[in-house]
């Protein structure tokens, strides 16, 4: 076990509310003034198969998950098997001898009869989510009363009868083990009193930016994991008068979004790797008709339907290059949840102001996990609209739609605002909109949309954030949701700053003339991605003309762990 702070495993099979205990502890921590960040694993079913929920618990801030862990809550027999051998040195197995049938002798087990508490209590099997949830809070002496208050907050929605009851579920399984297994209780120390006053996961970080930025119209057909965007989106579009409609597919999601981008409204749209295939030819659209739209791609394994609920980080090239034909975009790759929330407006704000498609590359991993984090800064990025104004709109004339300008932007006109009609065509077309095959405007057009339009965008570049990279031995390179990990290691090595990182909030344009400054003198660079292409790796060396020495590459669905990078560094 680390010094001040705790992982805990909760685990069953799907359908025995694995999230519903594993966000209660999260808030719990919070409420008590813990750090606390937790991710979930799990299968691709409704019933059955094994899931569970790793919570890491901190008197100091945390952004990256443990292999192991101190504590293991096992809802069912399976779980008892499948991850005792995840438990750290000094951990411990909190299972239903009696209930699983289970006769082992091990030391480490903390013999709890969850079932017949659930029962007692509950009247229910049902209930056994709320005894856990009382044993794992009882385990680091969170005070009941804090319990106590965040199921009355979870279930009230719930009659009061049932709220009782999951406190009454929650209460007897604290008492078990304080009355039972007092010694088994380990405490840790809060350092900051001020931890985190806000619980967030990096797709609820994404659509609050959303909102933040003014967007007024998501389109979106529901796949794992982009999903919650969505959902968060329309739990306010109430409150901020916003428009969600769930398409029939991403064909018909990107192309809302377009319509609804070109009428006027900020517009955004968000899928997986397997939906954004479908979302191509309308990114070419936006391309040529110049229409700002910001796109999430939450990325998965693949290819086809892959791993439904893991996380991987391979859709980068495709991504970069998709659409048919050359012209501008921008592709952020935000690696916390205050960067989900910040670069979301940034996004905004881009697409509007070039007219192009913006991407927005988040994965299981990010979009899934939940942090603690000090209130976001909602003024840190101003919204900036980049269209011709109402009042302005009355005298505008002779309205040429894709005009020829210095910096390849255009003015943009919103339908109905002037006189003129507002062409849009996907063929390719005169300044005014209109259809042509002439060579010499081709030329002109495509200069505009991709070359002058890149230059703009190649100066507005959000720089990489480094650490510890003067005298490394070893620099890590990242993107996306490796940025707490690679900071945690990195800060971990201690005064010898043996080990520096670099993480890309932005990968295109390419950063490459801050790489080439940051690297300069690193001994050694070795990529850090969850891919088995090394695209990033592949990127820098385009870009730069630096290779890195090494990449150390996990594809197998799950996120990298503090354990299993610290290894793969020692062996390279």
């Amino acid at each position: 076990m680390a010094e001040n702070e705790i992982s805990i495993r909760i685990s069953g099979e799907a359908g025995q509310g694995m999230h519903t205990i594993g966000i209660s502890l999260c808030k719990i921590a919070k409420e008590a003034g813990f750090f606390a960040f937790a991710n979930q694993d799990y299968m691709s079913r409704v019933r059955g198969g094994n899931n569970f929920f790793q919570l890491r618990i901190a008197g100091f801030s945390v952004c990256a998950m443990r292999a192991t862990c101190d504590t293991l809550v096992a809802l069912d027999k399976p779980s008892v098997t499948l991850h005792r051998n995840a438990l750290s040195p000094r951990g411990s197995i909190v299972l239903d001898k009696a209930e699983y049938k289970i006769a082992d002798a091990d030391p480490r087990m903390i013999d709890v009869p969850f079932y017949e508490i659930a029962r007692q209590k509950g009247g229910s099997d049902l209930f056994v989510n709320s005894v856990a949830c009382g044993i794992s809070t009882s385990l680091i002496g969170i005070p009941f009363a804090i319990v106590e208050n965040i199921l009355k907050k979870i279930f009230t929605n719930k009659e009061e009868d049932i709220i009782q009851k999951n406190i009454a579920a929650a209460r007897a399984g604290y008492e078990y083990i304080t009355q039972q297994y007092a010694r088994c209780v380990v405490r840790i120390k809060n350092l900051d009193p001020n931890a985190g006053n806000l619980l967030m996961n990096g797709n609820e970080a994404i659509a609050l930016g959303a909102i933040q930025a003014g967007c007024k119209f998501y389109s979106a057909y529901p796949m794992t994991p982009s999903t919650s965007v969505m959902d968060t989106v329309a739990q306010y579009a109430q409150r901020y008068n916003i428009v969600v409609e769930q398409a029939e597919d991403e064909i018909a999601a990107v192309n809302m979004a377009l319509g609804a981008s070109y009428a006027g409204v900020r517009a955004m749209t968000g899928t997986s790797g397997g939906g954004f295939a479908l979302m191509v030819e309308g990114v070419s659209l936006a391309g040529m008709t110049e229409t700002p739209v910001v796109i999430v791609e939450a990325q998965r394994p693949a290819p086809a339907t892959g791993f439904p609920t893991r996380t991987e980080q391979a859709d980068l090239e495709f991504v970069l290059h998709a659409g048919h034909g050359e012209f501008a975009r921008a592709v952020y790759t935000p690696g916390t949840i205050e960067e989900a929330f910040s670069v979301t407006q940034t996004a905004f704000n881009t697409a509007e102001k070039y007219q192009i498609p913006v991407f927005i590359m988040t994965d299981q991993y990010l979009a899934d996990s939940y942090r603690t984090i000090a209130p976001l800064e909602t003024k840190k990025v101003p919204v900036v609209r980049s269209i011709i104004s109402k009042e302005q709109s009355a005298g505008v004339k002779d309205y040429q739609r894709y005009v020829l300008t210095e910096t390849g932007i255009s003015p943009r006109a919103i339908p109905s605002w002037i006189a003129d009609p507002v062409y849009a065509d996907s063929d390719e077309h005169t300044q005014e909109g209109h259809i042509t095959e002439d060579a010499q405007i081709r030329i002109a057009m495509v200069t505009k949309r991709f070359y002058k339009k890149m230059e703009g965008l190649s100066k507005e570049i959000i720089p990489p954030v480094a650490g510890n990279i003067e005298g490394a031995a070893v620099v890590l390179v990242g993107f996306g949701s490796t940025y707490g990990l690679l900071k945690e290691i990195s800060d971990a090595s201690g005064s010898k700053k043996k080990t520096g990182f670099v993480h890309l909030p932005q990968i295109w344009p390419f950063p490459a003339q801050h790489l080439q400054k940051l690297l300069r003198g690193a001994k050694k660079v070795i990529s850090v991605e969850n891919n088995a292409g090394a695209q990033c790796a592949r990127l820098l060396r385009r870009e730069t003309g630096i290779v890195a020495d090494r990449s150390i590459l996990k594809f197998d669905g799950r996120p990298f762990t503090v354990e299993y990078l610290l290894d793969a560094i020692a062996a390279v």
